[in-house]
């Protein structure tokens, strides 16, 4: 039986391609997303073996995407496919449970090596992020995680993409007073009092991309 996967990424071109990559190694994409959240309800809906996802999406990052399918489903094993090797990237994305990270610039037997361990369930680190891996445990690397909430972090990465507060609310099924007492609360808890200084810190944090 075929490993059957589920591709996130915003760009249309990139995600043709991996399927085509995927298909010639048997591998069944059975669904497509073009941003974090349609990846978390494709999972939902269709329950695939492996989820392939971007780090960097619209509207859900790769790693709340993570973090929301891991609550959602124990059958799909999320990983990520992404440029970014920097030590806090990696080390966020086993704390937010990813089972795979595999480079973009690597070639394919990496991903397709990484998509049948991963769907084994086994853990799967490209070559090099082993590497910083060991680094960041070797340099006793300590990379706090921030005190938001999920939805907070959801919030945030929303106002840092340049939603208003009241098109937050709608997106998160929200109402607009509760989404502005979110914004108030990550203010707060960041100590961070103007939606530029919260785009930075989005930036930053790898929740958005510049």
């Amino acid at each position: 039986m075929s490993i059957r996967v589920l591709l996130a990424d915003d760009h249309a071109i990139v995600r043709q391609g991996l399927r085509a990559l995927l298909d010639k190694e048997g591998i069944d994409v059975v669904c497509e997303a073009a941003d974090g959240r349609q990846a978390v309800t494709m999972v939902s809906e269709h329950k695939p073996d492996v989820a392939v996802l971007d780090l960097a999406m619209p509207l859900l990052n790769g790693l709340d995407a993570t973090r929301e399918i891991l609550k959602m489903s124990t059958q799909t094993k999320p990983m990520l496919l992404t440029m970014h090797t920097e030590d806090h990237y990696v080390l966020e994305a086993l704390r937010a449970g990813v089972c795979g990270y595999v480079m973009k610039s690597h070639s394919r037997e990496d991903l397709v090596r990484a998509i049948k361990q991963v769907a084994d369930g086994e853990i799967y680190l490209s070559p090099s992020i082993s590497e910083v891996v060991v680094q960041a445990y070797l340099t006793k690397s300590d990379y706090a995680s921030d005190s938001l909430t999920g939805r907070e972090r959801q919030v945030l990465q929303l106002v840092a993409e340049g939603n208003t507060t009241k098109k937050v609310a709608s997106l998160l099924g929200l109402s607009v007073k509760t989404a502005e007492s979110h914004r108030t609360r990550i203010m707060e808890k960041l100590d961070i009092h103007e939606t530029a200084g919260l785009v930075r810190y989005a930036i930053r944090r790898g929740i958005i991309q510049p």
